[in-house]
């Protein structure tokens, strides 16, 4: 007669926590130091303001309003053409950031297999666009004589000219880091270089493209220096320059509507922070995934 033990399923160990160190807590503690004077409380100032009457927001400080003016939100979107200024900067921004990355990683991919000396010279020409300061005038010449000058185009081809040696900067890096082996393999298999690009490099170039479009974005939305020049009209005003237009439009500076203009930097500032919460994971990853690589 045989007998049959029962065996009870293996159980897992329960999960142990994470010791929290007194280092992590130190530096955890000393980046909310820095963070609480030159995050928070300026985002506090400009949100606080933007919901003041006139008088109380002239005063500049951090205190609650005692009457929440949500009208001054209202009077933004009348008076200081936020939509118009909205849809421009949408129209500028979003082509510019697909132009950039794509080009500038095909670039870097060029770039980074190449060993010529005429691409090494055309990679560091590349990259010191980076830090050489816009030249207005000569770019406005230029314009003038193509005959683009004060339109969106114009000012579309000029943001793009500036901003794609970061791309490339950042994405030429992370292609040498990348073995050779894949791409000779898929060539040897019939892949063209353009089915090479999209299937394998683009997709490897994904977090390092996200850090920098990250990057882009935030300059390309900010940017005055160009748009106050190179654009003509305020129909094609973008955020930041009807935001230039409509505080200047007062006839002194100590008669600045501040409630109106903190709401309309609120307003200017928020789909760049919902884009900054939607990604924020995946350019920690980026951020992690470029470090390893390096």
């Amino acid at each position: 007669m045989s007998t049959t033990t029962d065996t009870a399923p293996p159980t897992t160990p329960p999960r142990r926590r994470r010791r929290v160190s007194r280092g992590d807590l130190a530096m955890q503690a000393g980046l909310a130091f820095i963070a609480l004077p030159w995050i928070v409380v300026p985002v506090w100032l400009l949100v606080v303001n933007s919901l003041k009457s006139y008088e109380e927001a002239s005063l500049l400080d951090l205190s609650l309003p005692s009457e929440w003016r949500f009208d001054n939100y209202a009077t933004v979107f009348e008076e200081g053409n936020y939509g118009m200024g909205l849809f421009n900067s949408l129209v500028i921004a979003l082509p510019t950031l697909a132009t950039v990355i794509v080009f500038g990683s095909m670039a870097a991919w060029a770039f980074a297999r190449s060993q010529r000396v005429s691409m090494k010279i055309a990679y560091n020409m590349s990259v010191l666009s980076i830090l050489l300061p816009p030249a207005i005038l000569p770019t406005i010449y230029e314009l003038q004589v193509l005959g683009i000058d004060g339109s969106r185009l114009g000012y579309y081809l000029v943001l793009v000219g500036t901003r794609l040696g970061v791309v490339v900067f950042l994405a030429t890096g992370f292609v040498r880091a990348m073995s050779p082996d894949i791409e000779e393999a898929a060539a040897i298999d019939g892949a063209s270089k353009p089915q090479i690009y999209r299937l394998l490099i683009l997709p490897s170039l994904l977090p390092v493209l996200l850090v920098g479009g990250v990057i882009l974005i935030i300059t390309i939305w900010n940017e005055f220096l160009f748009a106050l020049f190179l654009l003509r009209g305020g129909e094609r005003a973008t955020l930041p320059l009807g935001l230039f237009r409509f505080a200047s439009a007062a006839p002194e500076v100590a008669s600045f509507r501040w409630d109106l203009v903190f709401a309309h930097v609120t307003l200017t500032s928020l789909p760049i922070v919902i884009v900054y919460f939607f990604v924020q994971r995946r350019l920690v990853q980026g951020l992690s995934e470029g470090a390893v690589k390096g």
